[in-house]
């Protein structure tokens, strides 16, 4: 008896592909920072206060894209556990400026050791050219669709 036809499928398309592994990449991101008892938006958080620090509660949740309200709580939580701190603005005491504490710096010191051995696990079949490539041409498709450099949109909704 003769093998049924196998019916065609066409391959899955490139932005099938980039959710796919975006999914798989953020899920094991997820993990890996849960070992240091953080969220992925906490650690968005961590990383946006060390860029620009002493930006205010206010610039940083417009910059991440978090409602005031929810960032607050993101906060107050790296607050308690030493990582992050308030200062009055001296300009307009009303606004709070944020800094990593030497915790904070400690704990964002790790986060990039833990950033770069999930690198290396997602990427590990490119060799260092091919990393470089594929990381031009996702810029330029970030780019192309108007993402905030080094901000997660998915981290939005969990915020």
């Amino acid at each position: 008896m003769a093998a049924s036809p196998q019916p065609f499928e066409p391959p899955p398309g490139a932005a099938f592909l980039l959710s796919a592994l975006g999914s798989l990449a953020a899920a094991r991101f997820a993990e890996r920072v849960a070992a240091l008892d953080l969220a992925p938006p906490q650690v968005g958080l961590l990383r946006a206060i060390a860029a620009t620090p002493g930006q205010s509660q206010q610039a940083v949740a417009q910059l991440l894209g978090t409602p005031p309200s929810r960032l607050v709580a993101l906060v107050d939580g790296l607050a308690d556990r030493g990582l992050v701190e308030r200062h009055r603005n001296p300009t307009d005491r009303r606004l709070h400026a944020l800094h990593l504490t030497d915790a904070g710096r400690a704990t964002l010191g790790r986060l990039e050791n833990l950033g770069q051995e999930h690198d290396n696990d997602i990427c590990g079949a490119l060799d260092t050219e091919e990393r470089a490539r594929l990381r031009a041409m996702l810029i330029r498709i970030a780019e192309d669709q108007n993402l905030t450099p080094g901000v997660h949109p998915g981290y939005r909704r969990d915020c």
